[in-house]
């Protein structure tokens, strides 16, 4: 996307006010409410139709975990495969690194246009902004991400871009671009998008594409899409360059077959996306389409600080599905820009501080979590995200990263709760100070931190006499009428005598 961005100036000092403003925008919160609805619906419908799906996440979940704890051989394997089958293979430490070598590869074909085939990853680095500063044009080619490209934002979702938007803002957007009035109907908006990409696919110099699996006994590069965007970006180009996470490894195709089912029917509750494709290597002599050349670049880029991590290693074995942003009760009211980060989301919480290896800034993602644990249910391989947000709460507090305010409350709270005396007497004080906001047993409008809490529930009123207290004034009485018991029937007993 056009623009500078500086993830880490916008998730620290940016995300309340983001938060705000998507809370106050009615339209986002209700768009991207009624589109998560319908693919949290249709996940659980793949899911009843699938069968034992229990067994297929246990699967799914055993196949990434053996990928990233033997990562060394599969990366090895694989990219020895993708070599013989005549593909460049070019590892890269950081985004910044990634970035100059595909800088290079352009450069060295003079190239000016490129058109892309969707790509977290090149997101991920901001790829866009540093093609534009050269001077070579960058065309996102799948449709979610041209509609945005022309806004000029940044994705919302992870498998649907454009998320927040309706098609009268589609149709605003292409008719801004197009300068002429048009009607704000997929078909017709479609066929926009169809006519104006098509001569990109045919112009490029490069094609880019991420990778969704690579296949490691074959060097397969697989690709899942809905729209044939991804086949055109792929085999028109004389030259096709693929970004892909150090992580996206399957080891044979039939670990493939279970990842691409788990995919498809968690992302969108499909059996099988409409386009999956698999290429190994360069177009080889007497082939009719595809590339001159394949480069492939590996991108590190926080990732394998992750491996060996009894906590966080497990957040490398995530599929990019999206089923976690779809049943998240935060990223359905705020929308994902508010995240300040391509990935967004629960796995964004978690996963972009670990890559930024920054928890002052980006570390505040890990609040972003009612962890109600949903999205654990939701993930397709198993992992617990709601766990790994406690954890890195609790890494931002080690470091003495959180507020001031804060530190001293939960300092407060840890002396008042380890002593008996004193937890009894704020129990006490508790009702004296709560009874002068009290309105008919409840409090609507609680003053200071509980302001926030208060926006949208009534806080009860704390009863005069606590459990513990009554508890301990029933046992004063038994103890007290087993006594008198005990005095009357002695008396009882020396009249008898």
């Amino acid at each position: 996307m056009s623009g500078a961005v500086n993830e880490k100036e916008l998730i620290g000092t940016g995300l309340k006010k983001r938060t705000e403003e998507a809370l106050a925008n009615d339209f986002l919160r209700k768009a991207v409410a009624f589109t998560t609805d319908k693919l949290k619906t249709g996940r659980l419908g793949a899911m009843e139709t699938f069968g034992n799906w229990e067994e297929w996440r246990e699967r799914g979940k055993q196949i990434r975990k053996h990928v990233v704890e033997n990562l060394d051989y599969y990366l090895t394997q694989f990219t020895d495969n993708v070599s013989k089958a005549g593909g460049n293979v070019i590892f890269c430490q950081s985004g910044e690194e990634a970035v100059r070598t595909f800088l290079n590869i352009a450069e060295e074909r003079k190239a000016k246009l490129v058109a892309k085939g969707k790509s977290m990853v090149s997101e991920e680095i901001h790829l866009n902004h540093h093609l534009e500063e050269r001077g070579i044009e960058a065309i996102e080619t799948d449709l979610g991400e041209y509609i945005l490209q022309l806004a000029k934002e940044t994705p919302s979702h992870l498998i649907i871009p454009a998320i927040h938007k309706n098609k009268q803002q589609i149709a605003d957007i292409f008719a801004e671009e197009s300068g002429e009035p048009m009607v704000p109907e997929t078909r017709v908006l479609a066929d926009y998008a169809k006519t104006r990409l098509r001569n990109y696919f045919l112009e490029a110099d490069i094609g880019l594409t991420g990778c969704n699996f690579g296949v490691a006994e074959s060097g397969a590069i697989t690709l899942v899409s809905n729209e044939g965007n991804g086949r055109m970006v792929t085999t028109i180009p004389k030259c096709h360059v693929v970004i892909m996470g150090m992580e996206r490894l399957v080891p044979t195709y039939d670990d493939l077959e279970v990842v691409l089912n788990l995919l498809a029917r968690s992302a969108t509750g499909q059996k099988l996306t409409t386009y999956t494709s698999m290429i190994t290597g360069p177009r080889r002599e007497g082939e009719l389409d595809g590339p001159e050349e394949l480069h492939l670049i590996i991108l590190d880029n926080g990732r394998s600080a992750q491996l060996g991590d009894p906590v966080f290693q497990d957040v490398l074995h995530c599929i990019r599905c999206a089923a976690c942003l779809n049943v998240c009760p935060v990223y359905r009211h705020v929308g994902g820009h508010t995240y300040g980060s391509v990935y967004s989301g629960p796995i964004g919480a978690v996963l972009t501080p670990l890559l930024q290896q920054d928890m002052k800034e980006a570390g505040q993602l890990s609040y972003a979590s009612s962890l109600c644990g949903a999205c654990y249910e939701a993930c397709p391989v198993k992992i617990p995200l709601h766990d790994m947000l406690v954890q890195l709460r609790a890494r931002k507090v080690k470091l003495g990263l959180t507020p001031l305010a804060e530190r001293m409350a939960f300092k407060t709270f840890r002396t008042t709760f380890g002593n008996v005396t004193l937890y009894k007497m704020a129990t006490k004080s508790a009702y004296y100070a709560m009874k002068p906001f009290v309105s008919k047993g409840y409090i609507k409008k609680a003053p200071g931190p509980g302001a926030g809490w208060t926006q949208s529930r009534f806080l009860p009123m704390k009863p005069k006499m606590s459990f513990r207290d009554r508890w301990e004034a029933l046992q004063r009485e038994l103890k007290q009428q087993g006594q008198d018991g005990a005095k009357a029937a002695k008396k009882g007993g020396e009249r008898h005598e």
